[in-house]
């Protein structure tokens, strides 16, 4: 028996979405749904409706924007985070991923970052203990020993001390470029989750000592000529123009820290270079010289506070132990004179060195830390290094041996997705418009025309309004026409 026509409609509203084969099925006549996936559509086929919609990229792309859900007919994006399987995310990193992988850095490779840091600091703090020792333990004797010098000796003297200075301080200009180069490797290997030792970092930086060494010399040369020409045009200056020259004199002094303060930023990063890169001297120069343009702000903020921050911690500890030996001295040698008051004095000055080179140990690591990770931030973000160590980690073939960024080519343009999907690159020309690759389709031409350029014409037998005129015989009634009665 048939059903009255509420009834049926009210058991069609009653019945289930979805049939047996669980396919959302369009009905007959109705339109697509526009956005939502259609069966059939499946291996990267983009949905109805979406003209420029392409095959998605896979989840584990760094910031990609995934296909997220429908909502008033619009694909609305789902971000998904870079993967993070070391100490910072592989992405250009921001200040506070810098400080937090430094401090990761160190705490997962003890060994190899502070015991470098701690041979950087080892021979100042040997030679500081030992004259201070010797100084305390004879002072009164190198007292009268002085007295006793004539003024030649006594510049013989002065001139071997400044000697000597002069050594201790190119040995440790050399000892901390190599230390400085070498710890980039652990820092370097920690992006990946990668833990060194010691004897691993020496073994993976042994081949580049040499251009460590000649960076060193080169570096020394360059102050050496910096200093001898300032020195020798003040003399000048003075000797020729008096007291006028100081209008001269300060100025150049002032342009020259100015302008050796901006070397040193853009030329920060070549240690690194030389290392995880494997150049050469100048090659180094060159390579931190095109990583650190248009970052110079961004890299001179960060290193001074990281300068600042070390320097307020270093005085939080040294001042207490400072104070702290000033009243245990006066405590156990009230009398100051005697030889307790000289052994304390010898004490509490090796044990603030020991202490000192310790602070510094920590803070040199942590410092070398930072420019390792301010050189793998510039690849990163020049040349795309964050999306070749992306490609290394999900094709499964590396091997926890080597130096991350080591053979890896650099590249000027790296192409990188856009919000929305596109792969946009950040340092091309192209602007934002329709996406390339949409136009018409191959073997596309006009329909055919009428003779007009463009292949679009008025059809056939179609006149122009204006080639209209009267009809024939003129206007007026039709024939047969009879005017209503009454009309006159």
């Amino acid at each position: 028996m048939p059903q009255p026509p509420h009834e049926e409609r009210q058991a069609q509203a009653n019945a289930p979405e979805t049939a047996a084969d669980g396919g959302n099925q369009p009905q007959w006549g109705a339109p697509p749904q526009w956005g939502i996936h259609q069966p059939g559509h499946d291996g990267g086929q983009p949905p109805w409706g979406s003209p420029y919609s392409a095959p998605q990229p896979s989840s584990n792309q760094p910031g990609h924007f995934q296909p997220g859900y429908v909502q008033s007919g619009h694909i609305q994006p789902g971000y998904v985070a870079p993967p993070k399987p070391g100490i910072v995310p592989l992405r250009p990193l921001l200040f506070g991923e810098i400080l937090d992988g430094s401090f990761q850095t160190i705490r997962r490779n003890a060994a190899a970052m502070l015991g470098a840091a701690l041979l950087a600091q080892t021979l100042g703090t040997v030679v500081g203990a030992l004259i201070t020792a010797q100084a305390g333990a004879g002072s009164e004797s190198l007292g009268l020993w002085l007295e006793t010098l004539n003024p030649t000796e006594m510049v013989g003297l002065g001139l071997g001390v400044l000697a000597g200075a002069v050594l201790l301080g190119l040995v440790s200009v050399f000892i901390s470029l190599v230390l400085q180069g070498m710890m980039v490797v652990p820092v370097a290997r920690s992006v990946l989750n990668w833990r060194t030792g010691f004897r691993e970092m020496w073994a993976l930086s042994r081949s580049r000592i040499g251009s460590l060494l000649g960076l060193g010399g080169l570096l020394i040369l360059a102050g050496i000529a910096v200093v001898a020409v300032l020195v020798g045009g003040s003399w000048l200056l003075a000797d020729s123009m008096g007291g006028t020259s100081a209008l001269i004199i300060i100025p150049l002094f002032l342009g020259t820290m100015v302008t050796m303060l901006v070397l040193s930023i853009r030329f920060l990063v070549t240690p690194a270079a030389i290392v995880v890169e494997e150049l050469g001297v100048l090659d180094g120069l060159r390579r931190s010289w095109q990583l650190t343009r248009y970052n110079w702000w961004r890299i001179f903020g960060i290193t001074l506070v990281i300068s600042l921050l070390i320097g307020i911690i270093g005085q939080i500890v040294l001042v207490p132990i400072s104070v702290a030996s000033a009243g245990f001295s006066s405590v156990v040698a009230p009398h100051g004179g005697d030889d307790g008051q000289r052994a304390l004095a010898i004490g509490v000055g090796i044990a603030t060195l020991i202490i000192s080179a310790l602070i510094g140990a920590v803070a040199y690591a942590f410092q070398t830390s930072v420019m390792g990770l301010l050189y793998m931030d510039l690849r990163m973000r020049k040349e795309g290094l964050d999306l070749a160590l992306l490609r290394l980690l999900e094709s499964g073939t590396e091997k926890a041996d080597g130096v991350p960024g080591r053979g890896i080519a650099p590249q000027e343009n790296p192409g990188r997705m856009a919000p929305g999907g596109w792969p946009n690159s950040p340092y091309g020309p192209q602007g934002y418009g329709q996406p390339s690759g949409y136009g018409p389709p191959p073997g596309y031409g006009p329909p055919p025309g009428n003779g007009q350029p463009s292949g679009y014409g008025p059809p056939p037998g179609y006149r122009p309004a204006s080639s209209y005129g009267p009809p024939p015989g003129g206007y007026g009634p039709p024939p047969g026409y009879r005017p209503p009665p009454g009309d006159g």
